[in-house]
């Protein structure tokens, strides 16, 4: 057993020799090495057609069920697509209502808070918005968000440019009217955030500081050091508190309701503590619940919340809404690697942004640090896997170096302890000091690009029933952009709250409450003869008897 040294093991501090050693080289030529190493879009498809998960034939299946039939889908969420759902009609009594509102908002994550704060802005009265959330309220993916959120509100910069990198990004398999909403509404959602009491990091002269993001041709990321998540939900939360809007804790959704005209009437909650069914009538639903990063898609690690099970994907589809590109997924380039009581935790695009390099085991450079993400994880996969050039943990995972230590020489000392005290303090806690030593990387599950239809409205086919944040699809196509999804809860949280309390304010309150489209599913499954015991949603993952810290091993990327 190698001994333990500045947090590493003696073979790796070898491999940091060969990293020290080329840093010098690799500083006093940065502009020419990145000009070398950029790609130009044939070599970027080609890469991702060889590297990356999502162009695997393995992992993903055509559906047998449901309004996207035909479509490929990762497996492990093809299983919740294919199986029974959570309850039986014949289960719940649905005469008796447990809870009345006009709008009913599932999810209490940056979306639904966002929701609920537009709803009542339009006009619909605290006490008749109500949202339920799984977990805690904040217990969620947009909490543990960290580098920044994107907004074209520069004078120098344009919503139309961010359209076109957002486009870019997303192989231009976006749809185009979700994408023009989400960046012509970015200077207004940073004002909005702003007036709440956002804290985002300013120069001296006041102006906001604004970084680079991988695939954008501006710099137009606002940031709040590395816990713009966290900050954003702190004010977000406390308006919401403020505002005295309620709120009902540890009791998800487990199906929809509708009425007898197929419009949105409610949902069936279930106690987590109790596993008693409650009855929620609403003129209004909005579906806030997050994406799928918890199914650990393909064996990956994950930088997702616990609860992040799809939970409003199944529901929806059971109701009939369409899924679109559910076959991408985003892996980001640098989950930590090392040591193994972190594996997959994210180490922010920040870190990059601020000048940390990508470097193999012989202190070499071999890719452009600000690719896009699908790009930047494919490269690094091909480096650990093709050319065998990465670091071997003593478990047996695999990852490349992220030079840090260059921030400090390129932008001064105490430079990452004042704009990256999340991740210093997290290396810190195993000794690992990112100032000094370079730390470990390779590609984590980040985040489901796709999701249900939605329109420029945020409201999916089903009227009255509406859609924000990571479980809605088509805004970031096949690849998504760093800072966009904290920008999309934002802008089509807004959307959802608005056209929610539109609805809500020319709507009755349903009559008539069903769980009939559930027995439509079920014979669909009959049809297509799946036989299994598995429920959907999940609702909570479960790790027993799996070795979850030690993916990757043997995993065949070649």
């Amino acid at each position: 057993m190698s001994k333990i040294i500045r947090g590493y093991p003696e073979y790796m501090l070898e491999s940091i020799e060969k990293v020290e050693k080329t840093r010098d080289y690799r500083i006093k030529n940065l502009e020419k090495i990145y000009t070398d190493l950029r790609m130009s879009l044939e070599e970027r498809n080609e890469i991702l057609n060889k590297f990356h998960p999502d162009y695997k034939k393995i992992g993903k299946r055509q559906v047998k069920v449901g309004p996207s039939k035909g479509d490929l889908m990762p497996n492990e969420f093809a299983d919740l697509i294919e199986a029974h759902p959570f309850i039986k009609p014949d289960e719940i009594d649905l005469t008796h209502i447990d809870y009345d509102c006009d709008i009913l908002i599932l999810g209490g994550g940056g979306a639904g808070t966002v929701a609920a704060l537009w709803a009542n802005q339009e006009g619909i009265p605290a006490e008749n918005i109500l949202l339920v959330t799984k977990l805690r309220h904040g217990d969620c993916n947009s909490m543990m968000a960290q580098g920044g959120i994107q907004a074209a509100d520069a004078p120098e910069d344009s919503p139309i440019r961010h359209y076109l990198d957002a486009l870019g990004g997303g192989h231009f398999t976006n749809n185009p009217e979700l994408v023009k909403g989400l960046t012509r509404d970015s200077p207004l959602i940073i004002s909005w955030l702003e007036e709440l009491g956002v804290i985002f990091d300013r120069n001296e002269d006041g102006s906001f500081s604004l970084l680079a993001g991988g695939g954008t041709s501006f710099n137009r990321m606002h940031s709040a050091k590395d816990y713009t998540g966290m900050e954003l939900m702190r004010v977000l939360r406390d308006e919401f508190l403020n505002r005295g809007i309620p709120c009902i804790e540890f009791a998800p959704a487990v199906e929809l309701l509708l009425d007898g005209s197929g419009k949105a009437a409610g949902t069936v909650l279930m106690n987590l503590e109790t596993d008693q069914y409650y009855v929620v009538r609403a003129k209004a639903t909005i579906l806030a619940t997050g994406g799928f990063g918890r199914l650990h898609i393909q064996g990956f690690a994950t930088t997702n919340h616990y609860g992040a099970t799809a939970d409003g994907l199944i529901m929806a589809y059971h109701a009939g809404i369409p899924l679109v590109d559910m076959d991408s997924v985003q892996y980001h380039p640098t989950g930590a690697a090392y040591p193994q009581q972190i594996v997959g935790l994210l180490i922010t695009e920040k870190v990059r942004s601020m000048g940390a390099q990508p470097v193999n085991r012989n202190g070499e450079s071999f890719v452009y640090p600000l690719e896009p993400r699908d790009v930047e994880a494919s490269s690094i996969i091909r480096e650990c896997y093709e050319r065998n050039l990465g670091i071997t943990t003593p478990t047996g995972f695999r990852g490349c170096w992220l030079d840090s230590p260059m921030i400090e020489i390129l932008r001064g000392d105490g430079a990452i302890e004042q704009n990256l005290g999340a991740m210093y303090r997290m290396f810190e806690r195993f000794n690992i000091d990112m100032t000094v030593d370079p730390i470990l990387v390779f590609p984590t599950l980040h985040y489901q690009n796709g999701g249900m239809v939605i329109d420029g409205n945020a409201a999916t086919p089903i009227p009255g029933l509406f859609s924000g944040g990571e479980n809605e699809g088509g805004v970031h196509g096949k690849n998504r952009l760093m800072g966009n999804s904290l920008l999309d809860y934002n802008v089509y949280g807004r959307r959802a709250g608005i056209s929610a309390a539109k609805y809500a304010k020319s709507s009755k309150k349903p009559r008539k409450l069903s769980l009939a489209h559930l027995e439509k599913y079920e014979a669909e499954l009959k049809a297509a003869e799946i036989v299994t015991e598995r429920k959907a949603p999940m609702l909570l993952p479960d790790y027993r008897e799996k070795q979850v810290l030690n993916r990757l091993i043997d995993y065949d990327f070649i």
